[in-house]
């Protein structure tokens, strides 16, 4: 592996499908290690399996990539020195490899077929071989017979040859330590198939290496491939590089996180309304922290503070109510006319209640919108129930406000009272409103309950809405005397 002055990690995904939560979560310690350590994040594409690997799957990945704000610095669509970067276009690479381990007496020709395999196995079974693995029966063919047959077409396989003497492998991984791993237990595997595609432990360890990465960062499910691969890397001359496999993750229930817990997919909680800087943090919590204590962490700050020592070796449980938790916080941190952008526009504008330009076209009237709503949005969808009332002449009084407000006797009066306070008003704003209004039940000797909840059914259509006094100022003072009048009529009926 060529040395570089500073660390060069990669994601490497397959396109066989969408980015799910756990190989983000991964994507997100590669990207921040990279950004903190002044380092390369590199992007690989493993698409070595033709009939799943699809180009749609691939754009689906990027995409995922760009939302969470993780920009590679070499990969697909950017280029980079020690590409190309999609396994498929690497074969002949693989081959080249292949072909020197061959040559060297470190890889084999492989004729068994798969019912002589299973038959060594049943057999190794019956007297209690504690070696179950390959019974290395074409190891001993002479190299120049095995070639000959294998260039005569005859369906084969090539094997690494394990070193008799081995012994145990030790990995060291920076986050769970040395672990030990029993040589008996390690076959000569395959590494290239009877197709002549290269396995998943050989084209790895090439491109790691050609790459010259230099800290594997990924989930503890590969760690049981690190010995294999680190075979390779012996067997190829080559310098393994630093690992760090990262715990897994589980729903609740302590089981691996998977679609019974509910989305897995980054476009699926895209689609929900998260936001992507804090899916991004509620992801790095995932295993690693920043103090033990601090919970909002920024991608800056990432960036700058995330290091491998402060992950966890323990299984991370993914809470998707703390995630909306994390995500409501990030929205009240948004300021005014960032929420009103970011948020309100695209979500009003997706539900056709507003126009595209609309935040330019009344900036005061939508920053007062966004005051009001950040503090009751968990997911961005949200604001579309708790705002619709706005939009339009008039609103419809859902069955539970019409019963419980308009239907009570006083509702009326409320009401009558109410368009006398507001009808001499010169400002109609939140504060004069709510001034104007809150004499009102006593002089009508009425509870504020039953007073405020004729208002607000007229206003809003609902017993739950964002405060009355700003929400009428967002109506303006003809709609909501309008709003008053229709809705007298329904509580004198």
């Amino acid at each position: 592996m060529a040395t570089t002055p500073h660390p060069r990690v990669r994601f490497a995904p397959s396109p066989t499908g969408k980015l799910h939560v756990g190989g983000a979560r991964t994507a997100v310690f590669n990207w921040a290690f990279a950004r903190a350590t002044g380092g390369v994040f590199v992007l690989r594409i493993e698409d070595t399996d033709p009939e799943r690997s699809t180009a749609e799957n691939e754009q689906v990945i990027l995409r995922a990539m760009r939302w969470l704000g993780l920009d590679w610095d070499e990969g697909p669509e950017v280029g980079g020195g020690y590409g190309p970067y999609r396994q498929s276009e690497r074969f002949d690479r693989y081959d080249e490899l292949v072909e020197r381990l061959l040559a060297e007496g470190k890889a084999y020709y492989c004729f068994c077929t798969p019912e002589q395999l299973e038959a060594d196995r049943e057999a190794a079974r019956a007297r209690k071989d504690p070696f179950q693995g390959y019974q290395r029966t074409c190891r001993s063919i002479d190299p120049a017979e095995a070639k000959a047959r294998a260039e005569a077409g005859e369906p084969c396989v090539v094997r690494l040859k394990v070193p008799e003497d081995r012994g145990d492998v030790l990995v060291h991984d920076i986050i769970h330590g040395d672990v030990t791993f029993n040589a008996a237990e390690l076959d000569d595997f395959v590494i290239r198939r009877t197709d002549g595609s290269p396995t998943y432990n050989f084209c790895v360890v090439a491109d790691d290496s050609a790459m010259a990465i230099t800290h594997v960062i990924r989930g503890d499910d590969h760690l049981s491939n690190t010995p294999r691969q680190v075979l390779v890397y012996e067997a190829l001359g080559l310098e393994p590089p630093l690992f760090a496999h990262v715990p897994m993750i589980c729903g609740p229930d302590g089981k691996k996180l998977s679609k019974r817990h509910g989305a897995t997919s980054v476009e699926e909680w895209r689609d929900e309304g998260y936001d992507p800087e804090a899916f991004v943090n509620y992801l790095a919590l995932l295993g690693w922290s920043l103090d033990g204590e601090t919970t909002m962490v920024s991608r800056a700050t990432l960036a700058k503070e995330f290091s491998l020592d402060r992950i966890s070796k323990n299984p991370a449980v993914f809470d998707t109510k703390k995630l909306q938790w994390l995500n409501a916080e990030y929205l009240k941190a948004m300021g005014d006319e960032e929420f009103a952008r970011e948020v309100l526009e695209p979500q009003l504008t997706a539900a056709g209640l507003a126009e595209a330009g609309c935040v330019d076209a009344n900036p005061a009237w939508w920053s007062l919108l966004a005051e009001i709503l950040k503090p009751r949005t968990k997911l961005a969808p949200d604001v579309v129930g708790l705002s619709r009332f706005l939009f339009g002449e008039g609103v419809e009084i859902d069955e539970k406000a019409r019963a419980k407000a308009l239907g009570k006797e006083g509702a009326a009066a409320a009401l009558e009272a109410a368009e006398a306070a507001l009808l001499p008003l010169e400002r109609f704003t939140g504060d004069e409103i709510d001034a104007a209004l809150e004499p009102l039940p006593d002089e009508l000797g009425q509870s504020k309950r039953v007073f405020y909840q004729a208002i607000r059914a007229a206003e809003t259509g609902s017993l739950a809405s964002p405060p009355l006094g700003a929400s009428m100022e967002l109506l303006g003072k003809g709609r909501s005397l309008k709003r008053l009048e229709a809705a007298l009529e329904l509580a004198s009926a």
